[in-house]
């Protein structure tokens, strides 16, 4: 019962109708929602497009954490006693993006029973969805990351229907995410393009178009994804560090 309130919820028709510390801001491709180390007072809600959150070490090294869409949230930190915003978060396309107070949303929480229950349910999809990704880091080799990846990415597995063509995406921002090199990615990528799981037209750049036959692949370990890496992942990640930048 709990999911079938939480899919006749609709937050976005919600949202629009909070008065007081709400505002609803448009956003272009590449532009930055907040930076890191800026003051964590309010949590965000993508009403459209994709952004990607990434955080940089002491020694200058980023790194690409999450890329989130439509109906996600971020920078809930800040409700958490976050003060900082630990990553920065930038659009990969043309964006809209509601602003919520920290205040206004604490008050939502505490009053309107059906967002509190949406907002919860959001809380704790991310924190399995953070667990699976460090079980696949850990056990996975990395052609089964980038195969969970694109899945991910193309919402399959979510409430939502997949969206089988996925926005502009680097190589490199692949790489980034499941913690190998670009070169390795390319290699993947052509591979499962080779095996119908995947399309894309020159660069992968233009958007990819992921097909059910890789989730089928993954979910039954067929023998075309494989599960040991010639290289382990400690060397894998030295080697991205030492590969130049584009």
């Amino acid at each position: 019962m709990a999911v079938e309130r939480r899919s006749l919820f609709d937050p976005k028709a919600f949202l629009a109708r909070v008065r007081n510390g709400q505002s609803i801001g448009e956003y272009r491709k590449d532009q930055v929602v907040f930076s890191q180390g800026d003051p964590a007072d309010a949590v965000f809600y993508i009403q459209k497009g994709k952004v990607k959150l990434t955080v940089v070490s002491e020694q200058g090294k980023e790194a690409v954490v999450a890329i989130l869409g439509m109906d996600d949230f971020f920078g809930e930190g800040c409700l958490a006693g976050q003060h900082q915003r630990i990553a920065t978060v930038r659009t990969m396309t043309d964006a809209i993006i509601t602003r919520l107070k920290k205040s206004a949303i604490v008050r939502l929480i505490h009053k309107e029973a059906a967002f509190s229950e949406m907002f919860i349910a959001h809380l704790l999809g991310r924190s399995i969805r953070v667990e699976a990704d460090l079980v696949d880091q850990l056990f996975n080799s990395s052609e089964k990351r980038l195969a969970r990846m694109l899945l991910l990415l193309a919402n399959f597995g979510k409430d939502s229907k997949p969206e089988p063509i996925i926005a502009k995406i680097s190589q490199e921002t692949l790489a980034e995410m499941i913690g190998t090199t670009r070169s390795r990615v390319s290699f993947f990528m052509n591979k499962f393009r080779e095996l119908g799981f995947i399309n894309y037209n020159g660069s992968i750049d233009g958007g990819i178009e992921v097909h059910s036959s890789l989730l089928n692949a993954v979910l039954h370990d067929q023998p075309q994804i494989i599960h040991d890496d010639p290289q382990p992942h400690v060397a894998e990640n030295h080697s991205q560090q030492s590969s130049p930048r584009s």
